[in-house]
Order: C-alpha cells, then structure tokens, then sequence
C-alpha cells in the first residue's frame, strides 16, 4: 500500500453553541490516512465520529486545528470549490441510503454524472458498470422502492463509486442491516478497497464490519485513541 497520506489531521476540535453551553464534540484530534488504506472508526452513540467523517468530507468547518486533503488546507476553499471537489473526490454512503423513490436504480446511481456534467449516455453506462460491481447487475430498472434494505444499500455504494472518488466515507453503512446483509456489505466494501485502490473511512459500532477494515481507531468523548 501506498503510504503516502491522503488526509492529514493536526489538533482538530469542532464545538456546537448549544443553548445553555458550548458542546465539544472533537478535541485536538491528529489523524493521518493513507491513500488506498481502509479505516474503521470506532465509537459509542455520541462520540463525534459522524462529526469527524463530516469534516473528513468538508460537509463541517473544524472550530480549530487544520485539515488537509491532498495536501490541500480544506478551509482555504471556498464553497464552491468544496462543492466541487465533494463531488469529484469525496464518495459518501450513509446509514440511509438517500436514494430518490420517484427514480429507477440505475438513474440514482447515474444522478453523481449528471451533476457533473456528464452526458446522460456515457453517465447511464457509467451506471451501469458501477451496479455490476456491486452485484445489482439485474436490477437495473428496478424502482428502488421495490429493492431490498440490501440492495438500496449496494445501489448507494454504486452511487458513492460512480465517478471513482479518491475517497469514499461511509457512516454506519450496515446500521440498518441484519447481520447477514451487513456482513455482504462489508465484504463488498473491502473488495472494492482491493479493487479501485480509493481510500475507504468507515464510521461504525459495529465490530464485525471494523474487523474487515486494515486500520482501527475509537473515539472516546471526542478524542481519539489507536485501537
């Protein structure tokens, strides 16, 4: 594996005004990610790993302390330019998939392309190469509504792979899954590791889907320990 890092992370602390106090979710995190490495973070309900993958995928500015992608100081980009490179750099899966019910499979999975600019056709075939790789090969007409929790699942990692993003951040992808399904999804997850060589962050409780992943660490009360 290549050990030069993809994301470098220098006393980073996020803080949320609540109404009668400030809330620190992050203290003084250090962090660096390999490229082409898969990490798993660990943690209670609670303990800022959603927070961390937010700032990990410019979604959340840090309250303090530096992050650098690429070796690019997030905060020196601009809104546009987040956005940009979120779409271009940055895949996301989450515990929901967020795909659109109004759409067929493979024009959820074809949405990245067109935002991007990407003609319909080149970014339907696109589509399509990413649901084989996940296994939805037959599904590719099929309203997501009529998919199982599996398959809405493995159509969001097709989705989050599309443009074959230098990084792809997943939070709780499995939290919703039964064992057997979510135990599918990470080895899916580790095998597109092996395959595209993209940098997977995994925010998880749970240990089986940690277990798969290269790299472990575990936020406690916003700090965090090597595991």
């Amino acid at each position: 594996m290549n050990k030069e890092s993809i994301y470098r992370l220098v006393a980073v602390s996020k803080e949320f005004e609540g109404p009668s106090e400030t809330v620190r979710v992050l203290r003084k995190v250090d962090l660096s990610i390999d490229r082409g490495e898969s990490l798993a973070i660990l943690g209670a309900s609670g303990s800022g790993k959603t927070t961390l993958l937010h700032i990990l995928g410019t979604l959340d500015p840090v309250t303090s302390g530096v992050v650098y992608l690429n070796g690019v100081e997030l905060r020196t980009l601009g809104n546009a330019q987040r956005a940009e490179l979120r779409n271009r750099e940055i895949g996301f899966v989450f515990q929901f998939h967020h795909l659109l019910p109004e759409f067929s499979t493979l024009e959820n999975v074809a949405m990245p392309a067109f935002i991007a600019g990407i003609g319909r056709t080149e970014g339907i075939k696109m589509a399509k190469e990413a649901l084989d790789m996940v296994g939805l090969v037959d599904r590719f007409e099929h309203k997501v509504t009529t998919l199982s929790g599996g398959e809405r699942q493995r159509a969001a990692i097709a989705r989050a792979i599309l443009l074959r993003p230098k990084v792809l951040l997943a939070d709780e992808p499995t939290g919703n899954l039964d064992s057997e399904n979510g135990t599918r999804i990470g080895e899916l997850l580790v095998s597109l590791n092996n395959e595209l060589g993209m940098t997977f962050v995994v925010a998880t409780h749970n240990p089986e889907l940690a277990g798969m992943m290269q790299r472990r660490v575990e936020l406690r009360s916003g700090e965090l320990y090597a595991h």
